[in-house]
């Protein structure tokens, strides 16, 4: 957790100088030259003249560590409204949703308290417990797997954030159908968290009863969907935010301006992917012990007749219904239920699942919109295990209209740590949860300091890091979203879950009728770019977007 720290007096602060690298002439010098350069420059020299005081471990003339300078969060709406929220869905995302919200299980609460008590530097249970009323409760719960309803009602009534033995509030009421969760009169809006098959068909009958919706991403599973439900948004005048919390993260905000002003040049090329190497984080997730027939209501997770049958018509009319099955749908299957995010019958794959996340990271900094091509390569190269969908894959999507590609690579056997980059012909920027700008060596814009020796080409000349803490990450995949900028975000100096974040955003924006930053216009645009990444997978062919018919078309 990023401490606040009192303000040093001029003989502490040489102290801790002493105990520090220093910071060499060459590079003050630099500092104070770029100056005269507009916000990169006036960054880098406010950095060391105004927050001098405020670095941390200087272990190189290039790395700086400071407070964040992003304002603190706007106090929550005065009109006192509370919002009474359903939960669809209340698996491994559900339950992080609703601990983002305020609502976790007893059993979770107290499993934060004896990691308190056992690591001092364990900040959990203290973030949660002094993370801020939503003014929200939560009156409803629908899942299909009864294990898991009855842990999300217990959560929904632990309203104190209380571990075992604690007093709780009311229960929230069951439902066994989410249409009837929707028709439910004490229920305001929704939170989505189903498997993806079921995404667009739930936000759409959600938005047709008038509900808000927060929907996990990706936002759809299949392009006709994805018309259907924008048009169903609007037409309703609901609040909808899709789940892409990274929206949240204040490295964006610096990144955005760099862009913005031009500092990196021109940029061509941006290269993002997913790395990860095990078995949860390539979906293999653990089977339940309760589960079975018996607590699983497996027709409705396969969906009725008429809605497999959408789907097959929409597969064999595409040329893809070969990649359906090889199970047949109606036979219940545990494996399927847990890790239904290995096959197309439920899964958008890498493209729903990862690398819309590494889109809309690129989309908020750089307003790229929905590129003219795709093209994609890959298949199942580790994990054998009958997937359907792919380990590895790689997408080019082209902007030609803005003269540049986005590069995304994935595989899910392998961690080696790659960051985002924007590459620009004079200067590149690589961001997740930090930022950093290295100008290139052939710049022209920053062509006379290269030549006067203020600038070192090559070496990382902005570094911005919000925060050094990221405890409680205890697996591969944590520490993945954690670097990317998922998990945490800092405002102020003080840590804060990203998904809360994004929650909080859309709660506000239901009590002000404003539009949240990942909106229908931004999710239309996420879930056509996922779309023509999986199609070009699957087809075997490049596909092109028609802006003007709005079409996915074949190559």
């Amino acid at each position: 957790m990023n401490e606040k720290d009192s303000n040093p007096t001029e003989k502490k602060d040489n102290q801790e100088n002493a105990d520090q690298k220093p910071v060499s002439h060459g590079r003050r010098e630099a500092i104070k030259a770029l100056a005269t350069v507009p916000v990169l420059g006036a960054m880098a020299y406010g950095v060391y003249r105004k927050r001098k005081q405020e670095m941390r471990n200087l272990t190189s003339a290039d790395m700086f560590h400071f407070k964040s300078e992003v304002a603190p969060l706007s106090p929550l709406s005065a009109d006192g409204r509370i919002i009474r929220l359903g939960i669809i869905g209340s698996g491994i995302r559900g339950k992080q949703l609703m601990i983002a919200l305020g609502f976790g299980t007893p059993e979770y609460v107290e499993r934060l308290i004896q990691g308190q008590k056992q690591n001092s530097s364990d900040n959990r249970f203290k973030d949660f417990r002094e993370q801020e009323d939503l003014k929200i409760v939560i009156t409803a719960i629908c899942d299909i797997f009864d294990v898991h309803a009855e842990e999300a009602i217990s959560a929904g009534a632990n309203i104190h954030r209380e571990g075992l033995n604690g007093k709780y509030g009311t229960a929230p009421r069951r439902y066994h159908h989410y249409r009837e969760l929707l028709a439910a009169e004490d229920v305001d809006a929704v939170v989505i968290a189903s498997p993806d098959h079921w995404h667009g068909q739930m936000a759409l009958d959600a938005a047709r009863a008038g509900k808000h919706v927060y929907l996990e991403k990706p936002m759809t599973w299949t392009v006709p969907e994805t018309y259907a439900l924008r048009s169903a948004v609007k037409e309703s005048g609901i609040i909808f935010q899709l789940g892409h919390q990274n929206r949240q993260v204040e490295a964006y905000g610096r990144a955005r301006e760099i862009v913005a002003k031009g500092l990196l040049g021109p940029v061509s090329l941006i290269e993002t992917g997913t790395n990860r190497n095990d078995p949860n984080g390539a979906w293999v997730y653990k089977i339940h012990p309760d589960a079975s027939p018996e607590t699983i209501d497996w027709q409705q997770f396969e969906g009725d007749p008429e809605r497999v049958k959408e789907y097959m018509d929409y597969m064999t009319s595409s040329g893809l219904a070969k990649y359906v099955g090889p199970e047949p749908r109606d036979k219940f299957s545990l494996e399927r239920f847990f890790r239904w995010r290995c096959w197309w019958d439920y899964s958008t794959g890498l493209s729903g699942d990862l690398l819309t996340h590494e889109y809309d990271a690129m989309n908020q900094i750089m307003h790229l919109g929905i590129p003219s091509s795709a093209t994609s390569s890959g298949g199942v190269y580790f994990f054998r295990d009958g997937r359907t969908v792919p380990d590895v894959l790689q997408t080019a999507f082209e902007y030609a209209h803005k003269g540049l590609t986005m590069l995304y690579s994935a595989t899910l056997a392998s961690q080696f740590n790659r960051s985002r980059k924007i590459m620009g012909h004079d200067a590149t920027m690589e961001v997740g949860n930090t930022l950093t700008v290295t100008i290139d060596p052939r710049s022209e814009q920053y062509r006379d300091k290269i030549n006067n020796g203020t600038i070192k080409p090559g070496q990382p000349f902005y570094h911005y890091v919000p925060g050094k803490s990221i405890d409680a990450v205890t697996s591969a995949t944590e520490l993945y979203f954690a670097e990317r900028g998922l998990l945490y975000s800092y405002v102020d100096g003080k840590r804060y879950n990203t998904t809360y974040l994004h929650l909080r955003e859309w709660l506000e924006c239901i009590r002000n009728g404003e539009q949240p930053s990942c909106d229908i216009d931004r999710g239309f645009e996420e879930a056509i770019t996922a779309h023509m990444g999986t199609r070009a997978y699957l087809e075997g062919r490049t596909m092109y977007w028609d802006p003007e018919k709005e079409e996915i078309t074949r190559g």
